[in-house]
């Protein structure tokens, strides 16, 4: 055999091998799904909520080594987000799912900017191989603002001293008077 046949003959098993490899790493992918309990969320600036989302092995071995992880992200330009914000535990490492099996994780949030946001689950090998990360669908999230008179009992302080002030100084004044 040629040289050059032989280099042939190389490169076709390299590019075989590869395309073997990404075969693989797309169905090891494709085997986790995640699903989430709702698709909308309603709240008020300062509002605690949670949802839901289940993790399922759709493979026929068992799925060690996942990371399930909670992303935010503002569905509007100029909204400036930090997650940690949000929720103190957006990374979750899983115990291992059993073929067919799943596992449901509950996310706690605090609204912290009002505004339109997305809310997803993103699941991602622990062994840090290069495959694209499982996502469940985006939960949207409407936070409103909180127009509130008297925010955390403020209004009869603020309204009370100018009051309680001013009644001081009439009765000083009425006093110099008479």
């Amino acid at each position: 055999m040629s040289a050059r046949r032989r280099s042939r003959t190389a490169l076709a098993a390299v590019v075989a091998g590869l395309i073997l490899s990404l075969g693989a790493s797309a169905a090891d992918a494709s085997r986790i799904s995640v699903t989430v309990d709702r698709n909308q969320i309603s709240t008020q600036l300062g509002g605690r909520f949670a949802f839901r989302s289940t993790i399922t092995n759709r493979g026929s071995s068992a799925a060690d080594g996942l990371i399930a992880h909670l992303n935010v992200l503002s569905l509007r330009p100029g909204v400036y987000v930090d997650p940690e914000d949000w929720s103190s535990e957006r990374t979750r490492y899983l115990r291992t799912i059993p073929p067919g099996g799943s596992i449901t994780t509950t996310w706690r949030i605090q609204a912290v900017n009002a505004g339109s946001f997305g809310l997803y689950v993103a699941v991602v090998q622990e062994s840090g191989r290069a495959l694209p990360p499982s996502t469940g669908p985006a939960v949207r999230l409407k936070v409103s603002e909180r127009k509130t008179l008297n925010s955390g009992g403020i209004l009869p302080l603020a309204l009370g001293v100018p009051g309680l002030l001013g009644a001081v100084t009439l009765a000083l004044r009425l006093r110099r008077r008479g």
